[in-house]
């Protein structure tokens, strides 16, 4: 006989498994410090590579800017100025990146948690149902 209990307890399992399989993986792969390092060290190369090819944009457009004040301390302050801004922005996006992997993860870990315990549900329902059959005196009764 079918249990209808086990059968919508294995489909619910299913569908959590379906609909969030790359939750489940990302929990089981990585901890969460290592999986929002390499976060936020891809988010860093990716301004930076970002910052650089902007700077090379804005030199290009105030090479004659550039030229004209051709002394050292115009260019330091040209240099450090910009210096700023990517350390500003360079902060906010890793923490904005921080937080949105975090966020993340914990999503996921908190998926991993229904899977698990829709198993070990799924488990005592079994054994259960093992026990019941091992001993036909109790439980089901036989004619």
């Amino acid at each position: 006989m079918l249990n209808e209990n086990k059968i919508r307890l294995m489909t619910d399992i299913s569908m959590l498994e379906k609909e969030r399989s790359r939750d489940l993986t990302l929990v089981h792969r990585y901890f969460r410090g290592d999986y929002i390092g390499l976060h936020l060290l891809r988010s860093l190369l990716g301004y930076t590579f970002c910052w650089c090819l902007g700077m090379v944009l804005v030199g290009m457009c105030k090479v004659e800017d550039i030229i004209s004040a051709m002394s050292i301390t115009d260019l330091a302050d040209y240099l450090l100025g910009y210096l700023t801004w990517y350390i500003g922005g360079l902060a906010v996006y890793l923490m904005i990146t921080f937080i949105v992997y975090f966020v993340r993860y914990r999503r996921a870990a908190r998926s991993m948690k229904l899977y698990l315990g829709g198993l070990k549900s799924l488990e005592r329902r079994y054994e259960l149902s093992d026990r019941d059959r091992e001993q036909p005196g109790k439980g089901v009764r036989r004619s």
